[in-house]
């Protein structure tokens, strides 16, 4: 490829507001691996441009791919969407769909999504229909694990789901690289929102609707967001002490900015969400005290005490678009024991 041919898919990504994280002056020499002043360009170098060059095709395709939510159809059941003709490609069962050799964008990442819930039926079936065509654009390596509390707690706990869930996904398959942490109500609207992990934890849903498209305040991390399994381990992942509504998200914040992890967002004009309607969930009352306290149990409370907070795996089962990891929650006890120690 020319330097001018080269600029100029440059400025078709910059101009969708697309990032290449490295770019170099991709030339004929290097992406043909022919002679230049009489000796062969460096093997390594040649792979890197031709991984960039894949890259860059790829990227360049995805902006094709613009697609925005359309939630003005009808409700359908999942029975009903399954019986359309396949219409989520191959799906493998277990929600576990993965890119042929032949159409990879470069070294592809294995992501899972972990989706925390409970009595929401309706919107995971949306969830699910809009989810799959979305991540294939990606053409990502990738797994939707369902993470459903039942049990004694009356209150959600989207904190410990989440650690459940990354604790089982990982016994599952220990390769993931990346975790996608995403509320089932959200359902992005650009498929230029891309769903992978990069060198800091990602803020992905900067602009959702019922905000009018803008971003409530700068250290909002809740919603949807993407961490390395590094990243989440060394934070010591979500706390397991709130229960309802309300600041488990600006938790792990605070405990990202204590091991220097800054926080990235894609562009607000990619970055787009449609929230499906609900009723809000009862707030945590202890929310404030807890958030008051979280540096002197940042780690302790979260993955390293997950087997004393009080939950069980009852089952874990492979369905047609989904892993679900069904979670009893019965000691609440211990979790007030937490409770008292942590306020």
């Amino acid at each position: 490829m020319f330097k001018a041919e080269h600029n100029q898919l440059e400025g078709q990504i910059s101009s969708s507001q697309l990032i290449i994280n490295k770019r170099i002056e991709v030339s004929s020499a290097f992406i043909l691996g022919t002679r230049r002043k009489g000796t062969f360009v460096n093997m390594r170098k040649r792979r890197l441009c031709r991984l960039i060059l894949l890259q860059v095709i790829c990227t360049i395709g995805l902006i094709t791919y613009l697609h925005l939510v359309d939630t003005s159809r009808e409700r359908e059941t999942l029975q009903n969407v399954l019986r359309d003709d396949n219409p989520y490609g191959n799906v493998r069962f277990g929600g576990k769909w993965s890119p042929s050799e032949e159409n990879r964008c470069g070294c592809s990442e294995k992501v899972a999504i972990l989706v925390p819930y409970r009595d929401r039926e309706e919107h995971l079936d949306i969830f699910l229909r809009h989810m799959h065509p979305f991540l294939q654009r990606h053409r990502l390596d990738y797994v939707i694990y369902v993470i459903e509390q039942h049990g004694e707690e009356r209150n959600f706990c989207k904190g410990l789901l989440y650690n459940v869930g990354f604790t089982e996904a990982l016994k599952d398959d220990p390769t993931y690289d990346c975790f996608i942490f995403h509320d089932v109500d959200l359902l992005p609207e650009d498929s230029r929102n891309l769903y992978t992990c990069s060198k800091s934890p990602c803020h992905l849903s900067v602009a959702i609707d019922k905000f009018d498209y803008n971003l409530p305040y700068n250290d909002l991390f809740g919603g949807v967001s993407a961490m390395k399994t590094s990243h989440y381990k060394l934070v010591n992942g979500y706390s397991n002490l709130f229960c309802g509504w309300g600041g488990e998200d600006d938790d792990i914040a605070r405990r990202l900015k204590r091991h220097m992890l800054k926080i990235s967002r894609p562009d607000k004009n990619v970055a787009r969400y449609k929230m499906l309607s609900h009723n809000q969930t009862e707030k945590n009352p202890q929310r404030f005290k807890l958030l008051g306290h979280w540096l002197s149990r940042a780690m302790k409370d979260g993955l390293k005490s997950l087997k004393t907070t009080g939950y069980n795996v009852t089952s874990t089962s492979q369905r047609e678009l989904y892993t679900h990891i069904l979670v009893n929650i019965t000691k609440r006890g211990v979790i007030d024991y937490h409770h008292k120690k942590a306020i």
